[in-house]
This record gives C-alpha cells, structure tokens and sequence, in this order.
C-alpha cells in the first residue's frame, strides 16, 4: 500500500520532535550520500574522553536543518521577506554543509586526501546532488557559496553565529556532559533579525550571545582542544600518513576498496574526479576502525604500533605550554625514542612530534556578530557589550604542544 503520510517524525535528544515534510529536504536526507553521515563521529576521537561523544554528523545536520527553519520564521514573523524557495534552499545548504567530512571528520583532510576541506568536497557533492536533483539545489549552492544576493542567508550557514555553531555547541555539550556549552538556542533564535541585509541581533539578546562567545571559548579549551583527543587525533593522522607511505612504496595493507582507493591515489581537489567522489562517498569511520584492528598486526613497526595505540586508548604522552620547545629537549625525545625501538629518525618523527594549538571565539577579519540597538543603530557586540568585557574572546590564543612515548618521559 502507497504510503501516504505527507511528513514524518524525527525524535533528537536535544529538541525533541523534529517534523519533516515530504519533498526535497526528506529526499536529501534519504540519499545515500547524506545517510553516509550516520557513520560520521562528529568529534572525531573525543570519544577516547568523553564516552557519551558518539554522535555523529547525521544527528548535527538534522539539528541544524530543525533550527535553520526555526530562524527563518522567527525573520518572517519580524516582517523579513523569505519566499519559500529561499527558506527551503537555506534549509538544504545547512543540511548539506557537512557532506564532505572524511572519517572522523577531520583527519582524513590532513592526511591522506591531500589540501582539500571537507568544504570543498561538500560543494561537490552538492554540485553532483543539484544533476540528480534536476537543479533544486542552485540557490542552495549560491547560498552556501555566499553567492547569493540576499547575505544574510550565508550569514546564517557560515558565519559567527550560524546554525551550524548554534547547534553544535548545544549539541556537543549534551553528549559530553560538558554543562559549560550549553548555550540558550531558542533565545538566540528569538533574538534575529535582519538589517540591511545582514544579519543582526536584537539588543535585548546581547547577554545571550556573551554566554555562546565564552561556551564556545570554553569548548574549545576543555574540549575541541583536549589534550587526551589531541593526542588521538595526531595519531590517526599518522596512522593513515604511515599507511599512504608504505602502499605508496610498494606494501599491500589489508582496507577496504574505499580507503585503499585513497591510499593509493593523490586525490587533491583539482584532480577529485567524480569516480574519486564516488569512492569518497562510500568511505566512513567503520573503514579505518576495521584496517587498524588489522594493521596492530603488520610487521611494519611504525604502522603497527600506532594502530595498537589508537584501539587499546595507549596513547602518547602530551606536554602543552605557551612558549615552544627547546631544539635539544625535541632531539632529546627523538634519540630516546630511535634508541629504545632501535629506528630510524624518520620513523622516530612518528612518535616524537611538535604543533601548535589556536583558540579564538570571535575575529574581527570575519563578518562580525552584530547588535541592533533600541534606536536602531548596528553595533559590533564587542563593542556593545557592557556588562563583560570581550575582547579578550577575540584575542588569538597560541600553545605549544610536544608529544612522546610514555616510556620515555
């Protein structure tokens, strides 16, 4: 029997019940490419710290689909005019905007898909959608690219107070259990607007954006940028690093058709052909999980080792500070290293290895959060905050961090 329900029901943790409507969006959520997200982790290793961290991509983009059309009739309802092609269009760049994450969201853009974002293969998948969707998604494109003529909606896919930041701290506060995220989404919600074409925020709501700049600057410290998933992360990617290395030299490693297809190929996105997308689009967090069980047990030291690392949670040791570290307390670490597992320098760099860590909630180089004052005036929230001062929040944290065997420090 024909279905005949017009919509249906998505139940999430954090806003209850999700209704979508039959059509474009509920087509773009059934579509392989988008259900490919289910096995996305959303916060790549931070599970190994937070063990409730196992949402993935799908859940964020179904929240950030609920709340972009919460907004948008929050702008109708203060007499901004949004047909409904714009709201549906809107409402696909944000559902889509994620579509591009590699396994574990981010480690497969430092490491074996080489200088290419996840943004950039999200466009091209959305690009490739648009074909099979005979065009329903070119004023979503121009949107998420920012070329649309009406700003405000690029505003609210990518900006500093975009759905996407909107949902994913709420989100990932939930499942972290880190109460310091969570942030009041139905008052910022509320509190939009549009002002000459730009997005802006009722001066009644200004307490509420202080307290998403300071969650969001929190997250990132305790944890976006923990130590234990920083540490996890930079694993990964010399895992897959490792493993590119040695197929590229000859060694034939036990993956999948997906990940081997990487392994083996340089897929820059001048070059990211559409079987490459295609391969891309079967490619998920089970692909690397499945090879590392398998390469804990390769003869290649390096591959072996940091694999067992990643799936027993035995990870390197991590020392973070201000200043950068010493050149001889670095080669210090690498001769011990070379001299306990008798390697070489190259492979001792694989255990042994220095970077930096950023933190910045709010820049002046970006299309700002603004504030509507009662006599309608626009004022950058920085400087229409009067009861915390937030400069601070949009001063460039830099740290140092060294990482190193355990057995060895």
């Amino acid at each position: 029997m024909k279905d005949s329900h017009k919509f249906t029901i998505i139940n999430d943790p954090i806003y209850g019940f999700i209704t979508l409507q039959k059509g474009l969006l509920f087509n773009l959520i059934e579509h392989r490419y988008f259900q490919r997200l289910r096995r996305i982790s959303q916060m790549g290793m931070s599970y190994l710290v937070y063990p409730g961290a196992h949402h993935t991509r799908f859940h964020h983009a179904l929240g950030c689909l609920h709340i972009m059309g919460k907004a948008c009739e929050t702008l109708r309802g203060k007499g901004i005019t949004i047909s409904d092609e714009e709201m549906e269009a809107v409402q696909a760049a944000i559902l889509l905007h994620d579509i591009g994450h590699g396994p574990f969201s981010h480690a497969m853009e430092n490491s074996i898909v080489e200088n290419t974002s996840h943004e950039q293969i999200s466009l091209r998948f959305m690009e490739k959608l648009n074909v099979e969707f005979n065009g329903s998604l070119t004023t979503a494109i121009a949107i998420f690219t920012g070329s649309y003529p009406r700003r405000f909606f690029h505003q609210l896919v990518s900006g500093q107070l975009d759905m996407d930041r909107t949902d994913y701290l709420k989100r990932d506060s939930f499942y972290t259990g880190m109460a310091e995220g969570n942030i009041n989404t139905d008052r910022i919600l509320a509190m939009l607007h549009v002002k000459n074409d730009q997005l802006v925020v009722e001066e009644k709501g200004i307490y509420t954006i202080e307290k998403f700049l300071v969650a969001r600057r929190l997250m990132y410290w305790q944890v976006y940028l923990h130590k234990t998933s920083l540490v996890a992360e930079q694993l990964l990617v010399r895992v897959l690093k490792r493993a590119k290395e040695l197929t590229l030299a000859g060694h034939e490693l036990s993956a999948s058709k997906a990940l081997n297809y990487f392994l083996h190929n340089s897929a820059p996105l001048a070059t990211f052909t559409d079987e490459a997308l295609e391969i891309f689009s079967k490619l998920d967090d089970y692909d690397i999980i499945m090879a590392m069980k398998s390469w804990c047990d390769h003869e290649d030291f390096v591959l072996s080792h940091l694999s067992t690392m990643i799936i027993n949670r035995h990870l390197l040791a991590i020392k973070i500070k201000k200043k950068p570290f010493p050149a001889d307390f670095i080669q210090q670490k690498e001769e011990e290293v070379m001299s306990t597992y008798k390697i070489t320098q190259a492979e001792a760099n694989y255990f042994v290895f220095t970077g930096t860590i950023t933190n910045q909630a709010y820049t002046f180089t970006k299309q700002g959060i603004n504030i509507l004052t009662k006599k309608g005036k626009v004022i950058d929230v920085i400087k229409a905050s009067d009861q915390l001062s937030l400069k601070p929040l949009a001063k460039v944290i830099v740290k140092n961090f060294i990482c190193f065997p355990k057995s060895i420090s």
